[in-house]
């Protein structure tokens, strides 16, 4: 099964949502932040079930309309690990860029 590691900046992004969700008052913001974790534990079983983007990177759609996120991961086969590099909502216009310190 494959092994999923997080960057240290995806608890920010986690954190980041949480708070953004917590000042618009949306119902139980808890349980979305748990569907996002959720939806990256599909990674173990489909580590390339995630959409090609540039830079030998993939994406994860996980939910969709106001709860649509993105994860954004790399894939190493020969170790059989996933690394999630980024979190953002969907309608966010594009990820932070991760730092070489973050990889």
């Amino acid at each position: 099964m494959t092994r999923i590691e997080l960057a240290p900046r995806v608890k920010e992004d986690l954190a980041g949502i949480l708070e953004h969700l917590v000042k618009y008052k949306v119902a139980d913001p808890e349980q979305r932040i748990r569907a996002i974790v959720e939806g990256v534990r599909v990674l173990k079983e489909n580590p390339l079930i995630g959409r090609p983007v540039p830079g030998n990177a993939r994406e994860l759609v996980i939910g969709r309309d106001s709860r649509g996120y993105l994860a954004l991961y790399e894939y190493d086969s020969f170790a059989d690990r996933v690394l999630v590099l980024a979190i953002r909502s969907q309608r966010e216009a594009g990820y932070c860029e991760p730092s070489s310190e973050n990889r």
